[in-house]
């Protein structure tokens, strides 16, 4: 299995200051066998046209895979895969399966059963659709209210459009961040199995999840002074996730990774300017 995937040809369609990061920190960690393209982002921060070729959404990350040919020789139409998630969990199904990254499913004797799986691959599973369904939309929110405050919008509506933006913070975007860190240090002190709980967010070893959640966490470190609960920055008041990101950062495969980036384009920033 490993050998025939190990010929499929997989390439990183890869945005400057994009989730596509993470995609390649992750096929990094699993040694797959991959290319990047480099695609940088226009001057209003969208990604070039270029991308909608690729997939008709135009965003980054995509994952294009050619599988090897067939047995008769047979050459297969390269698969398309969007979405952050979605490319993860395949490569993780196709080059992960044994891989630490991915807890065990099933507890011993209880395969295929309701109930049978672990609590770590629960909560793992769990955080591969929470990363973008739930955390990440109060990020995107706070940028588009950032944007009201900016000198993007005329000096003289500036007063009304920032009282508004610090509004939707104040009762909406705010509580609900804190709410999601209170989450991730939750998970933090409590590992869903024995461990030392100094780690991770499934346990004592990184995951898959752990890579997926690297980009919105690390955009909310980016904007650390600025998120203010209870008259305090969230750095103070969330001290295992602040630690548990600088300890992210250090990882040997997220290091190869932008190292592999900035040997092909000069430099690398995880988080577009405007973040």
């Amino acid at each position: 299995m490993a050998s025939t995937n190990n010929q499929a040809k997989v390439v990183l369609h890869w945005l400057n200051s994009s989730r596509a990061q993470r995609v390649l920190w992750l096929m990094t960690e699993l040694n797959v066998p991959h290319e990047i393209k480099v695609y940088h982002r226009e001057k209003t921060a969208f990604a070039p046209q270029e991308l909608a070729k690729i997939h008709p959404l135009g965003k980054s990350p995509v994952v294009t895979v050619t599988p090897p040919p067939s047995s008769t020789g047979v050459q297969a139409e390269p698969i398309v895969l969007a979405e952050s998630g979605f490319i993860s969990e395949y490569i993780c199904e196709h080059w992960g399966r044994n891989s630490p990254l991915v807890p065990k499913k099933w507890k011993d004797g209880q395969e295929g059963t309701v109930g049978g799986e672990t609590a770590a691959w629960m909560r793992y599973q769990y955080l591969m659709y929470y990363a973008e369904g739930s955390l990440m939309p109060f990020l995107v929110f706070y940028l588009v209210t950032s944007n009201l405050k900016s000198p993007q919008v005329p000096f003289f509506v500036r007063p009304i459009t920032g009282a508004i933006a610090n509004k939707i913070n104040s009762v909406f975007i705010m509580p609900n961040v804190r709410k999601n860190l209170e989450l991730i240090e939750m998970y933090l002190n409590t590992p869903p199995e024995a461990g030392d709980g100094t780690g991770y967010l499934c346990g004592d070893h990184l995951t898959a999840a752990d890579i997926m959640l690297s980009y919105p966490l690390f955009a909310v470190r980016e904007r650390a002074a600025e998120f203010v609960i209870d008259g305090a920055s969230v750095r103070s008041k969330f001290p295992k996730t602040f630690g548990y990101l600088d300890r992210l950062e250090k990882e040997p495969g997220y290091i190869k990774s932008v190292e592999a980036i900035e040997a092909i384009d000069g430099k690398f920033k995880l988080l577009p300017e405007s973040q």
